[in-house]
C-alpha cells in the first residue's frame, strides 16, 4: 500500500482535511445564518486528526491543506500544524483561512511547519464585506494578510467567490489588490452546496469565462502550465509576479485530472466534493485507537468508490444537502 490509485488511474496525491465545522464567519455562499454545529463527541480529536494525516502521508500523499469551518478558531490548531508538518513525506502542509485571527497566529503556523496560506476575500469595501460574510471585519482579515507576510509566508493567494450582482464589479480592485500586495489569486465559481437562505444561486452564478473577460480589459493574461496539485487553472501577466487562478467546477470541469480527497471534521472521506461517495474512518480511528494499517487499509479501500465526476448544475438546484463548512472549504 503505496499509493492510492482510483479505478480511473488517477492517483491521489492530495487530501484536505477539516479541523473544524465551526466560523467566526457566516458568508452567505457557504452557510446558513442560523447554523447548528457538531457535538464534541463527533468531531474528531486532535490525536485522530493527526493519525488521519500520518496515515494518508504514508500511502503517498504529498499535500495536505487544513480546512473548516474556519481552521484557526479550533484550540490547539498550532501544535497540531507542528505535528503535521514534521511528518515524513509530507511536501506541501497548507490552510485556507478566513484570515481574521492570522494576527495571532501566523508566526507559530509558521514556525510549525505550515508552508501555503490561501485567505477568502470576496470584496474590499468594508459595508459589503460584511453583508457577504454577515460577521466579519475587513480590517483585521488585511491586518492578517500582512501578519502572514511579516512571518514569512511566500505565495500567499487570495480566494475570492464571485457572485453576479453581489460582487462581480470588484473582479479588477481584487486583481489590482494582489498585484499591488503580491498576493496570488483565485476566483472561484460558487459551489451548489446546502440550501442557503440567501439568494438563489441561479441568480447569483458567474463563470470563470466572465470573470477572466472582466480582468482582460484591463490585464492580458498568458496561459501557465504551473500546478499547486489544486483545481486552480493559473495565467500570469507580463508586468506582474502574481498569478491569476481559476476555479470552475461549473464551466471547466476538473474531474479527469482529479488527484484529490477530503476528511470531514466528523471522520468521513469524501471521495468527490459534487457527491455523497463516503466511508466512516471515525468509526475505524476509535476501533483501532492508535494502529494506522486499519485506518490505511479502509482508505485504500475507499478508492473503488471515487467517481469518474460530479454533476454540478448552475439552474440553482442544490445537489448536494451538506453545507460546505461540514465538507471542509
Amino acid at each position: 500500500m503505496t499509493a492510492l490509485i482510483d479505478d480511473f488511474s488517477r492517483r491521489v496525491r492530495y487530501v484536505r482535511i477539516s479541523v473544524t465545522d465551526r466560523c467566526d464567519f457566516r458568508c452567505v455562499y457557504c452557510m446558513s445564518e442560523e447554523m447548528t454545529f457538531l457535538p464534541r463527541a463527533q468531531v474528531l480529536t486532535l490525536e485522530e486528526l493527526e493519525q488521519v494525516a500520518r496515515a494518508f502521508t504514508e500511502l503517498g500523499v504529498e499535500k495536505i491543506r487544513l480546512t473548516g469551518g474556519e481552521p484557526l478558531v479550533r484550540q490547539g490548531i498550532d501544535g497540531l500544524v507542528e505535528r503535521i508538518g514534521g511528518l515524513p513525506g509530507l511536501r506541501e502542509l497548507a490552510m485556507t483561512t478566513n484570515g481574521a485571527s492570522l494576527g495571532k497566529h501566523a508566526v507559530a503556523l509558521k514556525r510549525g511547519g505550515l508552508s501555503r496560506l490561501n485567505i477568502s476575500l470576496d470584496s474590499l469595501d468594508p459595508g459589503r464585506f460584511r453583508r457577504l460574510t454577515r460577521t466579519g471585519d475587513l480590517a483585521k482579515v488585511i491586518d492578517g494578510i500582512h501578519a502572514a507576510q511579516d512571518a514569512g509566508f511566500e505565495r500567499i493567494k487570495l480566494n475570492a467567490v464571485i457572485l453576479k450582482g453581489r460582487n462581480d464589479d470588484e473582479v479588477l480592485d481584487l486583481v489590482d489588490f494582489a498585484r499591488t500586495e503580491g498576493l496570488d489569486i483565485s476566483f472561484i465559481e460558487e459551489m451548489p452546496l446546502g440550501d442557503v437562505s440567501d439568494h438563489s444561486r441561479g441568480e447569483t452564478f458567474y463563470s470563470s469565462d466572465d470573470v477572466q473577460a472582466r480582468i482582460e480589459t484591463r490585464h492580458a493574461l498568458l496561459p501557465s502550465a504551473e500546478s499547486s496539485l489544486g483545481p486552480s487553472r493559473y495565467f500570469r501577466m507580463h508586468d506582474s509576479d502574481s498569478r491569476i487562478g481559476f476555479i470552475s467546477p461549473h464551466s471547466h470541469n476538473f474531474c479527469s485530472t482529479c488527484n484529490r480527497v477530503r476528511v470531514t471534521v466528523e471522520g468521513r472521506l469524501l471521495l468527490c466534493l459534487g457527491n455523497e461517495h463516503s466511508v466512516d474512518l471515525r468509526h475505524t480511528l476509535r476501533r483501532y485507537p492508535g494502529e494506522l494499517e486499519p485506518l490505511k487499509a479502509q482508505i485504500v479501500a475507499a478508492m473503488a468508490l471515487k467517481p469518474e465526476r460530479h454533476h454540478f448544475t448552475t439552474d440553482g438546484d442544490v445537489q448536494v444537502v451538506r453545507f460546505m463548512n461540514m465538507t471542509g472549504g
